[in-house]
């Protein structure tokens, strides 16, 4: 029961105890609320629309409720209400969920299994399979779709993981490293012309798949852990948390730098923000920005290469890296060329402008969210309309953009 309107407006998808609620961006207002039981993560399901909820051992998909349909030389654009589909897998402990081009890896921590499905068919109601796979064992692991038919996947136990792997569209081992300890958190970056370019955290500095082979990104002692990664399509730099002590006192660590990785030499550089962050702090804006969202309220919008801080933005209250990583904590997601900030112990959410630094929009939250996902309808987030009318704002270099056509950390996984 779909709507056609002239321009989609950017939906904001809350998790939170007891579901998961949506609001229209522009004002705030709840456009769709749904029940599910247990903890829910929410990961882009890779078409810009749905959304993929992990809870209660299984992954379901979301519909957000925006569509983008392609006519010739433009686009129809409708909306309906959000709802929760029953498009289903079943998988123990659901962990990393990654898209790439049409496909989308999701991976079950509980088994190993590996279910790769295909996101341009999730808008006709179909949860298509494509590949069925596992790892040997089951662990907390991630699979990565290649752009040429193969797939990037970690091999480990529950005990202990370090072995990371490249498959062909055959099924084929091609590479293989196991100087990844550790390894938790991926993130993809500006491929090359032999194809995509991979970079995933260890315990011993990162590594990263680039032509073909494996390369080692060098550190200063023993230790170092970049388990969350954020990575652009247009970017060969893949921005990281940074830590470096193997046993933190408290069992949290609280860094202050981030880490900066530059995959066509596998360097790493750092930089001090004077300020802690958490895993749910780092994203990457329309152009390739590096942003972290630190402790004294500040989103910090840093130039990837030079690593210069270009803007520093108030948009929350100060705070502290919760002692549990399920709490509710500030966190932002980006998309439509806005980074869209949460402060659950404010209960508001501010929208700033990546481009200018420009916090432009603030509302008022009905519920105490745990994660986010903004979806805008797109794969690219681009639309045919003039700027600032897609829903966003009205500056008037507005340009309509959409992290969920960029490499990820697709989190990224959790790091605890």
């Amino acid at each position: 029961e779909r709507t056609e309107v002239g321009a989609l407006t950017p939906r904001i998808v809350l998790a939170h105890d007891g579901g998961i609620t949506t609001l229209d961006s522009a004002d705030g207002s709840v456009v769709g609320e749904a029940e599910l039981n247990g903890y829910v993560r929410l990961n882009p399901a890779g078409d810009g629309r749905h959304v993929v909820a992990s809870a209660s051992d299984a992954f379901t998909v979301y519909d957000t409720g925006l569509e983008a349909v392609g006519h010739g030389d433009h686009f129809h654009y409708y909306v309906q209400d959000p709802a929760l589909t029953d498009m289903t897998l079943e998988a123990p402990l659901p962990g990393h969920v990654v898209p790439q081009g049409e496909r989308t890896a999701l991976f079950a921590d509980g088994t190993g299994d590996i279910t790769v499905i295909d996101s341009a068919v999730l808008a006709e109601g179909e949860l298509s399979v494509l590949e069925e796979t596992a790892t040997e064992d089951p662990h907390h692991g991630v699979a990565v779709p290649l752009s040429d038919g193969g797939m990037l996947l970690t091999q480990g136990t529950e005990e202990e993981r370090s072995t990371v792997q490249v498959l062909d569209a055959e099924g084929d081992l091609v590479a293989e490293t196991d100087d990844c300890p550790g390894v938790h958190g991926e993130a993809t970056a500006q491929p090359t012309e032999s194809g995509d370019v991979v970079s995933l955290g260890c315990e011993n500095g990162s590594v990263i798949y680039r032509d073909g082979e494996f390369h080692k990104v060098a550190i200063d002692g023993d230790y170092q852990r970049s388990g969350n990664q954020k990575g652009h399509e247009e970017s060969p730099i893949v921005l990281a948390d940074h830590k470096v002590e193997a046993d933190p006192a408290g069992g949290i660590e609280r860094p202050t730098e981030i880490a900066l990785i530059d995959t066509r030499d596998a360097t790493m550089t750092t930089v001090d923000l004077g300020s802690e962050y958490w895993f749910r702090s780092l994203d990457r804006g329309p152009e390739g920005e590096a942003l972290v969202l630190t402790a004294d309220g500040e989103l910090n919008i840093l130039d990837p290469e030079s690593g210069e801080i270009l803007h520093e933005v108030p948009v929350a209250g100060e705070w502290s890296e919760p002692e549990n990583w399920q709490e509710a904590g500030p966190m932002l997601d980006v998309a439509d060329g806005t980074a869209f900030v949460v402060d659950p112990e404010a209960q508001t959410l501010t929208m700033v402008d990546v481009a200018s630094g420009e916090a432009y929009r603030e509302l008022e939250l009905p519920v105490v969210p745990h994660e986010i996902q903004v979806t805008t309808g797109t794969p690219s987030g681009e639309y045919d309309v003039a700027p600032g009318t897609s829903g966003g704002h009205d500056d008037e270099d507005d340009e309509d953009h959409d992290h969920e056509g960029e490499g990820h950390d697709h989190e990224e996984g959790h790091d605890h």
